[in-house]
């Protein structure tokens, strides 16, 4: 295996606490926040049973928030040398100066207020590298080689990524989280290329990744795909695994800004103004909430933002973050909030954090179980190409992809054609019949931006499947 260095990576004379350090003391403005996010990744990816590529590349931004009065000004840079820092900072200075007052402007977040979350600051940053593959990569050859002798191809990839995020500022934070992010992408296709199906998984470091049972399951798939039954469109009792509803949920976080809901923008606001919180969303005891100190999903425990926005705003970094449930025993609980704009609302300051988990009651059943127990009705494999189509009731549309099948009397009888679906996921969640038991999964449409869920199979009596697709 071949390893190749990126040329975004800084010098590495100075240490990231060390720019840090400086870029605070080199500051002229009123108060300061500096952000260093060193970053590592390592890849491998794969086409047909057979490695194609690999390598690692590193990273580095620096952020430099200043604040003079009420205005701010921030400049982010890649790979700055030591001799550009003073500039960098003389330029973050300047614009602040320049800037007209921030609305959301705030008192910096004083060290005392963020806790411990700055432990391990000293400590030097380890990057991944092609290691992280070392008991992976073997499994993954043998399941080449299972392929090879059944008549299967394998394509996917394999990534993983450790992001060191320094805060200091002229209040004395210093905070630091070290973040590992993996997932692996696995799609399995019969020799002449006519069936495809698809799985995936999130990790921390690959060594929990079961290849030869992911590898079971496309094979499973792929033997369901042999029988094809084209279906028209309509509105069909469905099951959902995880991955699905982990796309749909993380929608509605995302769509779940508190000030836009305030303003009467999304399918959060209440009619005649303010928010739907405090409103039932779903008959069941459904949880949806964040939590930076779930096992397995662990998370940012303080803000980091490097710009200010409707949602999130750079006089907040450094604010410590627990476990925040967004919707509670079926009820809407709390939408994302600056201190800004929970000042407006009312609410509570609830930034947004970066992992969701998804919880029904308890004794939930398992994706084999619940398919078991349908009478008639799809089983989908994933979502794709999610776009919305009204924010007023998050209506979106998209696609179902690598694996539709019929179920019927507890078994799969073959695969059907692919569908473009039009449904709401806040509506989904007044109509759901039955939610699993949660597990970690990896959503398909936004891993490359959020992989960090548990989240359960659901049924859906209705799930509106709108036109036949020919996306295969």
């Amino acid at each position: 295996m071949s390893d190749h260095l990126s040329d975004g990576v800084s010098s590495g004379v100075t240490t990231p606490q060390e720019t840090v350090e400086r870029a605070l003391a080199l500051s002229e403005a009123d108060g300061c926040v500096v952000i260093v996010d060193e970053g590592s990744t390592a890849n491998l990816r794969f086409a047909g049973n057979t490695l194609t590529t690999n390598g690692v590349a590193r990273s580095s931004r620096l952020t430099v928030i200043s604040v003079v009065g009420a205005g701010v000004g921030v400049v982010s840079r890649s790979a700055v040398r030591d001799g550009q820092l003073a500039d960098v900072v003389a330029a973050a200075d300047r614009a602040a100066r320049e800037a007209r007052p921030s609305e959301d402007a705030r008192p910096l977040v004083e060290a005392d207020a963020a806790g411990s979350a700055g432990a391990g600051w000293d400590r030097p940053v380890e990057p991944t590298s092609i290691d992280v593959f070392g008991e992976f990569a073997p499994a993954l050859g043998e399941a080449f080689a299972a392929a090879d002798a059944s008549g299967r191809k394998l394509y996917g990839f394999a990534e993983h990524i450790v992001t060191s995020t320094f805060v200091g500022s002229s209040t004395g934070l210093r905070l630091r989280h070290d973040q590992p992010t993996g997932r692996l992408e696995l799609n399995a296709k019969s020799a002449d290329l006519a069936r495809s199906a698809w799985t995936g998984v999130s990790t921390r470091d690959f060594a929990d990744v079961d290849v030869a049972a992911l590898d079971a399951t496309l094979t499973r798939r792929l033997d369901w795909a042999k029988r094809r039954i084209d279906l028209e469109p309509g509105r069909y009792e469905t099951v959902l695994p995880p991955t699905a509803v982990s796309d749909l949920m993380i929608y509605l976080y995302w769509s779940s800004g508190a000030r836009d809901a305030a303003d009467g923008r999304t399918v959060f606001s209440r009619p005649g103004g303010g928010t739907r919180v405090g409103e039932r969303l779903s008959p069941h005891p459904i949880s949806l909430y964040s939590d930076p100190a779930h096992a397995g999903i662990a998370c940012t425990p303080f803000v980091v933002a490097h710009a200010s926005g409707r949602e999130q705003s750079v006089f907040d970094n450094g604010m410590p973050l627990g476990r925040t449930e967004w919707i509670s025993d079926g009820t809407l609980a709390n939408l994302v909030q600056t201190r800004h704009s929970a000042e407006l609302t009312g609410l509570a300051a609830t930034p947004q954090i970066d992992n969701l988990v998804m919880e029904g009651p308890a004794g939930g059943r398992s994706l084999e179980e619940m398919v078991a127990s349908t009478e008639r009705g799809l089983l989908l494999t994933c979502l794709w190409y999610i776009r919305e189509v009204d924010p007023q009731s998050l209506l979106l549309t998209g696609l179902t992809r690598d694996g539709v099948y019929l179920v019927e009397n507890g078994e799969v009888v073959g695969e059907v054609n692919n569908f473009r679906f039009n449904e709401s996921p806040v509506d989904l969640l007044g109509r759901l019949t039955e939610v699993g038991a949660s597990v970690p999964t990896l959503p398909r449409e936004w891993g490359d931006w959020f992989n960090r869920a548990v989240m359960p199979p659901v049924r859906v009596p209705d799930f509106n499947m709108s036109t036949v697709s020919q996306a295969s």
